[in-house]
């Protein structure tokens, strides 16, 4: 979903002199959530101006999904997410700057995608990935959507109540390809062509197992007032037990982290998984939230 102004763009922004650069920070990959862009001055924009102020050296890399600012946009309601991935995963594999390896952080839907990414395509290597209010395991819900998109969401709301495992509406509608309906279980893992493929729901790729594995760290943000993500719960990886959409289970207590499917079990016992929280909204956080948070895991 769409990063909201969460500190105030310019009030709130550290003024320092000239410093030094690095050659020894390691690169960050930044991937935008639904509504949103590369390069949006007031949120992605942002983020990327907020990390290369507070790293100095740092190379940001903000993920541009097509040739311009508005297809990027477009891609993150109707572009395959499978083809989103491959164009990713080439344009990653593409800048020398990368080549040593990279850590990635995706805010909302951008979050699971760069999953895939690491799972997909293990050259450069992803060190850590970041995932700030990403479903992991997907949505049954968009109970309000922000901004500027909101007619959208309408649209795309009756859609996914109308047939989200259709097709037509899987292979051209970003967020049936999350959806992960909890009644109906047998149609989500037969026909979702993103989520149920990553998740290891039909059968395990050990070769997802594995390069998933080789991250440093998995970081999840979950926000604790999130009125978009329903459940909250699938930024911690969780979700509603199936059957029912009313009583959820931790990621501890579901299949895939039992049977170890993911490499989920093996990372957590290992401290590779770190869960944390944000007291606000979908997306909302403020600068100094973000140093005393996230910034550990970047620099």
């Amino acid at each position: 979903m769409y990063l909201h102004l969460f500190f105030g763009v310019g009030a709130l922004l550290l003024v320092s002199g000239p410093v030094q650069g690095s050659n020894d920070t390691t690169p960050l990959v930044l991937w935008h959530g639904m509504g949103d862009n590369c390069c949006n001055p007031l949120s992605m924009g942002a983020i990327k101006k907020m990390v290369e102020e507070e790293v100095p050296g740092i190379y940001v890399l903000s993920l541009m999904i097509g040739k311009t600012v508005t297809q990027d946009t477009e891609s993150g309601f109707f572009m395959d997410v499978n083809e989103q991935v491959a164009f990713a995963c080439d344009k990653i594999a593409q800048d020398p700057k990368l080549k040593a390896g990279y850590k990635a952080m995706g805010f909302s839907q951008g979050a699971q995608f760069l999953r895939a990414v690491a799972q997909r395509c293990p050259n450069p290597p992803m060190k850590t990935l970041i995932s700030v209010g990403g479903q992991h395991q997907g949505v049954y819900g968009l109970p309000r959507c922000p901004g500027e998109s909101s007619h959208i969401c309408d649209w795309i709301r009756k859609k996914l109540n109308s047939g989200a495992y259709t097709d037509a509406i899987q292979k051209h509608l970003v967020q049936a390809q999350y959806w992960h309906d909890p009644l109906n279980d047998d149609l989500y893992k037969q026909h979702s062509l993103f989520l149920a493929d990553i998740n290891q729901e039909r059968v395990v790729n050990e070769t997802y197992k594995k390069n998933l594995m080789s991250l440093e760290k998995f970081v999840m943000v979950k926000f604790l007032k999130d009125s978009i993500v329903d459940p909250v719960i699938s930024e911690w990886f969780g979700f509603f037990k199936t059957g029912q959409a009313e009583e959820t289970e931790t990621l501890q207590e579901s299949t895939l982290y039992k049977e170890d499917r993911l490499g989920l079990a093996e990372m957590d016992k290992a401290g590779k998984l770190v869960f944390l929280a944000s007291d606000g909204d979908h997306l909302q956080f403020d600068r100094p939230w973000f140093n005393a948070k996230l910034l550990p895991y970047i620099r």
